[in-house]
């Protein structure tokens, strides 16, 4: 690529040999190479400014800065923006160029990882070649992927889409989380649809307040998608007519799914220990199908995927029929094993007040006895959430361990603290190991026990240390040894 291929892009003049040859792009000056467009953003801690001239040193090209940035004595073009970083993801998107032809993304508090996983596996089970990008890594034919971050940085995700499209890829869901939106790590994704699932208490660490916080979701609506694109919105939440006068607002075909949706209406829902049984009204005709997963916000995680799926050209038969096949993402819900008297321990990534809320509301139907909790929270993030955590789970949980989780640079015993302010009677065991070991070992025969928080991860962090951990590993070993 030359400079002049971004000529529409960057505020180029006279002065700036456009016939200079662009290799790459990075907002990170240590992975600068020689031919790279260096984007000097602003956060929250640091000014990338303060790194450009090691990235000149490196071989950078170019530097793209916000307005108003000071640098003198660079040696090569400085583009001043308006906004660094949507210019950066714009830049990347014409850098990589190719795409996978239909892309969505969906956006909200929780089940992003869940719809994503659900309209790639519907469109595989209709013939497509289906991609999914979010929390969990990357899902795609011949690959699967581990990953750290939910929505990732705008060049990797270009020069991913790109490895995408280039392997036949046609189809791909991602999720848009809300720092991604705010940050404009989608911006130059060409969307074909958008979603929301809901919007619940989360990230209020970064955001200022929930308006804050919904308002930074609906970029996916009213700055992402092109004007007339379906706007599919979970239809049962406090949030949903905010996020449909959004989307109207942004010009949009608004599609509503749920018990008060119209686009895809669920008229009934008998639930069953590890699956539930949905009639479906969609144009008039009625869908009686069996969905192999627990709990009743799978059931809408799975109609706002289908609503993706039948939105972007899938026919509405096929795509509710493929319901009855989905396997769940790792770490939602997810039956781990059983103890020897029967005894079902599920993993879940509940992390956040609304998220607990439901898979704790969602094991209660199917269990003859109590339902056991396992959690904790994150450090060095909300710390409000942390009793509003321990409240729920008190009041829905018969028994409570409150536990560590990522406490990173915090102290995990103030963490637990924060948590058991809110849980009296709740058991506190630091060590998540021997906390899991323990309610493990504290089941009996018609209980359901519950390990939440960190889902698919695979490390445990605190302070700048990352150790392998996975509560999959912990939950299987637990169940080992009271076997032996």
């Amino acid at each position: 690529m030359r400079l002049n291929d971004l000529a529409d892009i960057l505020p180029m003049d006279r002065t700036v040999e456009g016939d200079m040859v662009v290799t790459g792009m990075t907002s990170d000056s240590r992975k600068v190479e020689p031919g790279y467009i260096f984007a000097a953003l602003r956060g929250s801690k640091t000014d990338g400014m303060a790194f450009a001239a090691e990235a000149v040193s490196r071989g950078a090209v170019a530097v793209v800065a916000d307005e108003g940035s000071s640098a003198e004595g660079l040696g090569v073009p400085v583009f001043r923006v308006r906004d660094a970083r949507r210019t950066l993801a714009l830049a990347a998107a014409r850098f990589y160029g190719r795409q996978p032809e239909c892309m969505v993304a969906v956006t909200g508090t929780s089940g992003k990882t869940s719809v994503a996983s659900f309209v790639r596996q519907i469109w595989e089970q209709t013939g497509r070649q289906a991609a999914s990008i979010g929390t969990t890594g990357v899902t795609a034919p011949g690959r699967n992927d581990y990953g750290a971050l939910t929505t990732p940085d705008p060049v990797v995700l270009h020069a991913l889409l790109a490895e995408l499209a280039d392997a036949g890829v046609t189809h791909a869901a991602m999720e848009a989380s809300s720092h991604g939106l705010d940050q404009r790590r989608l911006d130059g994704v060409r969307l074909a649809a958008g979603a929301f699932t809901n919007l619940g208490r989360d990230h209020m660490d970064y955001h200022a307040t929930v308006e804050d916080y919904h308002a930074a979701k609906m970029r996916l609506f009213d700055a992402l998608l092109p004007k007339g694109a379906p706007a599919v919105v979970f239809a049962d939440d406090p949030w949903s007519q905010p996020t449909i006068d959004a989307a109207r607002g942004a010009g949009l075909d608004v599609l509503t799914v749920g018990r008060g949706g119209r686009f895809l209406h669920l008229n009934r829902v008998e639930h069953e220990r590890s699956r539930q049984r949905a009639e479906i009204v969609a144009d008039g005709a009625i869908h009686e199908i069996m969905v192999p997963l627990a709990g009743d916000f799978q059931i809408s995680n799975a109609l706002v995927a289908a609503g993706l799926a039948i939105a972007t050209g899938t026919p509405a038969g096929d795509a509710i029929h493929a319901l009855e096949h989905l396997k769940g993402a790792s770490g939602r819900l997810e039956r781990v094993g059983a103890t020897a008297e029967g005894t079902p321990v599920y993993v879940d990534y509940a992390h956040k007040p609304d998220a607990l809320e439901n898979v704790l509301k969602s094991v209660r139907p199917f269990t003859t006895g109590r339902v056991l909790v396992v959690f904790g929270c994150g450090g060095d993030r909300d710390r409000g959430k942390r009793p509003i955590m321990g409240e729920i789970a008190a009041r829905l949980a018969d028994v409570v361990i409150v536990t560590d989780d990522n406490p990173r640079s915090e102290e995990p015993a103030a963490i637990r603290a924060a948590i058991l302010a809110a849980a009296p009677g709740a058991i506190e065991i630091g060590d998540r190991r021997r906390a899991i070991r323990e309610a493990v070992a504290m089941t009996r025969a018609g209980d359901t026990l519950i390990v939440a928080g960190k889902g698919h991860e695979e490390g445990q962090t605190t302070g700048d240390v990352t150790l392998p951990f996975s509560d999959h590993a912990e939950v299987r070993a637990a169940l080992s040894e009271q076997a032996a």
